[in-house]
């Protein structure tokens, strides 16, 4: 008597199964990591080239609204690039399911589109935190001359206690401290208070021993400046978190459709006609590749 052994599937072994509504980590953490490289090359690049859309640089409060919006528009389409790439990778490597393709097999791409996104967003805040905790930690070139000033307004606070000499012991902390303090109230719908206006010219002149005229309209120049440079700040302020508000929304949108073409393609079903030259080119430059090495 014979026993006809028959060789197991291995495709159907490995594929999950149809009620299985876990996450597959694998394709989901490349897919993340994907992004969060695509996003620093781009990034990178946009800094290189001088986009931004807040600095603390006193040049930057000179910048042009279109550079702000440009910068912002740049930022979204980064994201739809990247995030785009990720999701694409998830859904490219991800181990197809029992049933038959159907829209559940591209709600489950997407969703795993959708968790590279989130996790790379979690990977990108956490960089984020630490690469500003290093940018703000004191050095000599950005450590302010007291804890309790503005860092805003240490360009203003210079040209307000500028002087051709300090007595030796002079300590200027304190005063700058305080007259930051009086400047911040320059961006309210009030402004400075008179009382808040002559106590700097008070200030000053004791100071930098300037008259009463030349202290008057070195205070004035400053409140203006100040109020220039905290109307920019918060300006830069909105529209940075505008920018990347609206990026994060519309990269989960592009997580979503890279997952569902990346499952379309690892399913050999028709692609964007853009994907399938890139596919043909490459798959062609790789049998002529093999060809040389046999």
């Amino acid at each position: 008597m014979t026993i006809e052994a028959t060789a197991p599937d291995v495709t159907a072994a490995s594929r999950p199964a149809l009620d299985s509504w876990t996450l597959q980590w694998t394709p989901v953490v490349a897919g993340a990591l994907t992004a969060a490289a695509v996003t620093f090359i781009l990034i990178t690049f946009a800094a290189t080239v001088g986009l931004g859309v807040s600095s603390a640089a006193p040049t930057w409060r000179d910048a042009s609204v279109a550079l702000w919006l440009l910068s912002g528009l740049y930022l979204v389409l980064q994201s739809l690039v990247s995030f785009g790439c990720g999701g694409y990778m998830a859904g490219r490597i991800r181990t197809p399911y029992e049933a038959p393709r159907g829209d559940d097999t591209e709600r489950r791409d997407g969703l795993h589109g959708i968790a590279a996104w989130a996790l790379a967003v979690v990977l990108g805040a956490a960089l984020s935190g630490l690469i500003a905790s290093a940018i703000n930690h004191p050095n000599d070139w950005t450590r302010p001359a007291s804890a309790n000033e503005p860092s805003v307004l240490s360009y203003e606070l210079d040209h307000l206690f500028r002087s051709p000499r300090h007595p030796p012991t002079a300590e200027l902390a304190p005063a700058r401290a305080e007259a930051g303090r009086v400047l911040l109230t320059s961006s309210s719908h009030s402004g400075v208070s008179s009382d808040d206006r002559a106590y700097l010219v008070q200030l000053v002149t004791g100071v930098t021993g300037l008259a009463g005229p030349d202290a008057e309209r070195r205070v004035d120049s400053v409140i203006a400046a100040s109020k220039t440079a905290l109307s920019h700040a918060r300006a830069g302020t909105v529209i940075l978190a505008f920018s990347v508000a609206t990026a994060l929304l519309l990269g989960a949108v592009a997580a979503w459709a890279g997952a569902e073409s990346g499952g379309r393609h690892r399913d050999g079903l028709p692609v964007s006609g853009w994907m399938l030259h890139a596919n043909h080119r490459f798959g062609r430059r790789r049998g002529l590749l093999g060809d040389m090495t046999s």
